[in-house]
């Protein structure tokens, strides 16, 4: 399927790993202009001068943005400290509002703009292992509602993905959230992701390349009537229709 986005400039935060490299990779294959955002490219989206970075490094206008940086660690309720909440609203939603921002009045300019947000299925449905990725999650979608309904009406169509357990660097890495899952409940990982994978309907992890399948499509000229979603990417792992 031609997504009809040859030619265009897209952003990618969270670009050089995991879902958010799968999307480079998905919507370079497309025909797009991809710009890959990350600390490791010598942006962090979490710094005041963010915006001006990647205006800087996109060499021109943008035509799609995806706010793909994000992260997670196992922590108790009881045990985050006001620098934890700090840290992830300041990167889930702060960032994102802060790129959107810069960018998106420019796309309504020119009548056509696409952004994805990706939130998780943690923000449709509260986490246990940390509450402060779900709730700034939760938040994430609500900025998108927010841009959704201000810019649809101009082109620019803004939509988020959820999705679920995903078998990227985040989970998989030397002490990411399978290690960390394992060193608190005596298990070792192979344990932790069947325990995990048996809570999702599909019965496993999804792979990124299977995120960034529906975050393409969202970017593209085929949705043209999809504003205002959160897409659920998870396996069925959330319990509900919406």
């Amino acid at each position: 399927m031609d997504l009809g986005i040859t030619g265009r400039t897209a952003v990618v935060t969270g670009g050089t790993r995991g879902i958010g490299r799968a999307v480079c990779e998905l919507l370079t294959a497309e025909g797009a202009r991809v710009v890959a955002v990350a600390r490791s490219t010598g942006i962090d989206v979490t710094e005041a001068d963010a915006a001006e970075r990647v205006i800087d490094a996109a060499g021109g206008p943008v035509d799609i943005l995806v706010n793909n940086a994000g992260t997670s660690y196992l922590k108790a309720l009881a045990d985050l400290t006001d620098e934890d909440w700090r840290e992830l609203y300041e990167l889930h939603v702060v960032a994102s509002a802060r790129l959107m921002k810069a960018l998106v009045p420019g796309m309504a300019e020119r009548g056509w703009g696409r952004v994805v947000n990706v939130s998780s299925s943690a923000g449709k449905r509260p986490s246990a292992t940390n509450a402060a990725y779900a709730v700034t999650k939760a938040a994430q979608l609500s900025l998108s509602r927010a841009y959704a309904d201000a810019y649809a009406a101009r082109g620019v169509l803004v939509n988020a993905v959820t999705p679920g357990p995903v078998s990227s660097e985040m989970w998989l890495d030397p002490g990411g959230i399978a290690d960390q899952m394992a060193a608190a409940r005596g298990h070792t990982r192979e344990q932790v992701f069947a325990h995990q994978a048996e809570k999702v309907p599909l019965g496993r992890f999804a792979e990124p390349r299977e995120v960034a399948d529906v975050i393409a499509f969202l970017c593209s000229e085929r949705a043209s009537t999809v504003a205002g979603a959160a897409w659920s990417v998870d396996g069925g792992a959330v319990p509900g229709i919406i």
